[in-house]
């Protein structure tokens, strides 16, 4: 290739790279996974493909958000990291008909948009420059590419590189912002094999995701562990057609890995250290619903803000905060009204399913209020913070 991109998507010689660039390259450059047009619910079901229960719980969310504004004449949702639409034309549908007359709704996605989604909906390959209403982002960070890092024989973390084969191979030493993000937020033991993902970019996607919002509520949804319970060998995998796989940077599967929320949430207030010695990656490419910005510079000024402290919650507490309880209908209904006692225990199946412990309810929300009181905190009331 004229441009000095390689075979597996990235530029310069062929031959191992770091896992963020490898990962980059698999699942948003040309052919890459996520650019397929089957999308996300080809091959795994999140919380959005569960049941339509869940949209509806972040619909009664965007209006908890839409009263803490006081009913603005434009009111914000923007699904980052959309897949095919399935949330927000879900959000939409479930709205009260004042709340969706007033709405604006958006898809940030990589993918081309899907035909006929709805005409609301605006297909957006990066977030709005404002936002004032909500931002939801679910399972993004966990698609935002990271290198990994292992503890060699000497009890130093390195690099692990990757070929497009999936074998790896440990790399430099890791060094500069990377090091200080292992120090502060996953400490590995000098024991050789222990391993970690190295959050800092998605800290960073997060940041200037927040930063797009003026004001309302930005929600990150994933897979995540927090810095008291980091696995000793990361989380990194694939998923193929509803199956877990090893993960190979070659575009046949996606490649994943369980979100630090809790250094995502410092760093909108808390950005980490640049240094010189930090590496770039130019040459990965760009994608929407792995939102990155091209330099620290929104990063920065997201993070610059003075905003109020964030939530983790787990799914479960959250949904349930959203009214969403999975309790089983009263039995008496089955004689009164067959049909309705059974879609009612459908329901309240699909309700257990996303709050279920193991599984989707242990999913982390992180909610970052910007302007407004914490819709998930019963003691803030509504409207503007005093």
């Amino acid at each position: 290739m004229t441009d000095g991109t390689t075979q597996d998507g990235t530029r310069g010689e062929p031959g191992p790279h770091g896992w963020r660039a490898a990962t980059a390259a698999a699942l948003y450059g040309p052919g890459g996974f996520y650019r397929r047009p089957e999308g996300p619910a080809g091959h795994f079901r999140t919380s959005v493909h569960a049941s339509a229960l869940f949209a509806r719980a972040v619909a009664r969310l965007l209006c908890r958000v839409d009263e803490a504004l006081e009913r603005p004449a434009a009111l914000d949702f923007v699904d980052l990291g959309a897949g095919r639409g399935e949330l927000v034309t879900g959000v939409l549908g479930a709205l009260p008909a004042d709340v969706a007359a007033r709405a604006r709704a958006y898809a940030v996605e990589i993918a081309d948009r899907p035909a006929g989604l709805d005409a609301r909906i605006g297909w957006l390959s990066e977030p709005p420059e404002a936002v004032t209403g909500l931002l939801f982002a679910n399972e993004w960070l966990d698609n935002v590419p990271v290198d990994v890092a292992e503890v060699d024989r000497a009890g130093v973390p390195r690099l692990v590189l990757v070929a497009r084969d999936g074998s790896e191979r440990l790399g430099e030493r890791v060094t500069g912002a990377d090091a200080h993000w292992l120090a502060r937020w996953w400490p590995l033991p000098a024991e050789e094999g222990a391993r970690a993902e190295i959050g800092l970019p998605r800290d960073r996607a997060w940041a200037a995701a927040v930063g797009r919002v003026e004001r309302g509520l930005a929600v990150a949804v994933d897979y995540a562990h927090t810095v008291a319970s980091r696995p000793p060998f990361g989380t990194l995998t694939g998923f193929r057609e509803g199956r877990e796989t090893a993960p190979v940077p070659d575009g046949s599967c996606d490649i994943t890995a369980h979100v630090a929320l809790d250094a995502c949430a410092a760093a909108c207030t808390a950005p980490a250290p640049v240094t010189t010695s930090e590496r770039r990656t130019p040459s990965e490419p760009a994608r929407a619903s792995s939102y990155a910005p091209p330099d620290t510079a929104r990063w920065a000024a997201g993070a610059a803000r003075t905003l109020p402290a964030a939530r983790l919650l787990t799914q479960r507490a959250a949904l349930r905060a959203l009214d969403l309880t999975g309790a089983r209908p009263p039995l008496a209904l089955a004689s009164t009204d067959p049909a309705g006692y059974v879609r009612a225990l459908a329901s309240a199946g699909e309700a257990a399913e996303l709050t279920a412990p193991g599984g989707l309810g242990d999913f982390g929300w992180l909610i970052q209020p910007v302007g407004i009181p914490d819709p998930f905190d019963p003691a803030e009331p509504p409207g503007r913070p005093g």
